[in-house]
């Protein structure tokens, strides 16, 4: 039987964690993959932009509300300058927006590397130390705790002094996504170094992220590479249900120890309702049915995936316009098509390596410091 895992006060068990998603992981999505659990598990909000935050930005004061049954609420942050990190931070404690904060230093996107954030950061120690301190001494006893990936690239790995880093900053866990920046999320994620960084910093748990697809593959992550716990993104695209394999796969008796789970393989029909929840809870919570369609319709062939759907079909239900639309379309598959076998694969995106854009002169010295452009807090939140 796994371990529950530790976030300063709160108990997490199964170990499982909903990696944030720009654009995904919004209460609607959250609530999902939390009933599904049975309300077992950590499941973060979209990355929150520190300066938009400080500055209380409309929207992202909108995506900083959490479900009263979201507990602990977990809130991911983004920044780059220790000073609007720390505000943004003590701000959470001082309104009690949050239960638990995140900080991402994982995001591999351009516009976020282009000004020395997200994956890039961590190259330069310094600026890494300062924002950990910061965050760390004004979250008022929150825990706090950090998203990475193992570098820039092969030549330019950061992962094991970051974690280093995070422990003499009193950072509570970390959590290591197995790919460089370089890699997007392409290849096949690197457990190895997940593995390592849990030998290098035993004092706090370790989390692992990359390729988790299934709650086999959750419990094959925690066995090889000892890690303490599993951040799972992708893989639930379109399958809210994973929550459910996990707590099985984690169970008494079963995953890494054995034993045998009992997993969720929903027919086409039992598919087709989630997807009409989903798609009615978004529209509820942005009061606006037709925009809550409209958001919903990038889900469709994530749900889809494996699934006897024609291609005028799946294309009028990726430009539908209202739930009526919605459910119309719906009504017409094949809903008795039992769940497809290999349907567990990769979703989302594949991309592969890609040159990393950086500051000028970023990789010059990692022990120097930093200077943060004036407009590196990038002003908006979530996708």
């Amino acid at each position: 039987m796994s371990q529950p895992l530790q976030i300063g006060p709160h108990t997490v068990d199964p170990p499982v964690v909903l990696a944030p998603m720009a654009g995904i992981t919004n209460a609607p999505f959250r609530t999902l993959c939390r009933e599904f659990s049975g309300g077992r598990g950590l499941f973060v909000s979209e990355m929150i932009t520190t300066r938009a935050l400080v500055e209380r930005n409309a929207k992202t004061m909108r995506l900083v509300h959490f479900d009263a049954a979201e507990k602990p609420r977990s809130l991911q942050l983004y920044g780059v300058d220790p000073e609007t990190v720390g505000r943004a931070v003590r701000m959470i404690a001082d309104e009690d927006l949050a239960d638990h904060v995140d900080l991402n230093f994982g995001c591999p996107v351009p516009k976020v590397t282009r000004k020395g954030g997200g994956s890039a950061l961590p190259y330069k120690r310094p600026l890494l130390r300062a924002i950990l301190r910061a965050a760390v001494g004004n979250a008022g006893g929150l825990p706090v705790t950090i998203k990475m990936r193992k570098g820039i690239d092969d030549d330019h790995l950061t992962y094991l002094d970051a974690g280093r880093i995070a422990v003499d900053e009193g950072v509570t866990a970390v959590a290591l996504h197995g790919r460089t920046a370089a890699q997007h999320y392409g290849g096949e994620a690197d457990w190895s170094a997940i593995a390592r960084l849990k030998e290098a910093v035993p004092e706090i748990p370790v989390l692992g992220n990359g390729d988790i697809w299934s709650a086999d593959d959750a419990a094959r992550m925690v066995r090889e590479t000892g890690c303490d716990g599993v951040v799972v993104g992708r893989g639930c695209l379109g399958r809210p249900w994973l929550f459910a394999d996990l707590v099985s796969a984690f169970a008494s008796g079963g995953g890494p120890s054995g034993g045998e789970p009992v997993y969720a393989r929903p027919s086409l029909r039992e598919v087709a309702a989630v997807m009409l929840r989903h798609a009615r809870l978004l529209g509820e919570w942005q009061e606006d049915e037709a925009r809550g369609v409209i958001d919903f319709r990038k889900h469709v062939a994530w749900y889809t995936k494996g699934f006897t759907v024609g291609s005028d079909l799946r294309r009028a239900l990726a430009v539908a316009g209202s739930l009526d639309e919605l459910a119309s379309l719906l009504d017409q598959l094949d809903l008795d098509q039992p769940w497809p076998v290999g349907a567990d694969g990769p979703r989302g995106r594949t991309s592969g390596r890609n040159r990393v854009t950086l500051p000028d002169g970023w990789l010059d010295d990692p022990h120097a410091d930093a200077a943060v452009a004036a407009d590196a807090e990038l002003a908006t939140s979530g996708g």
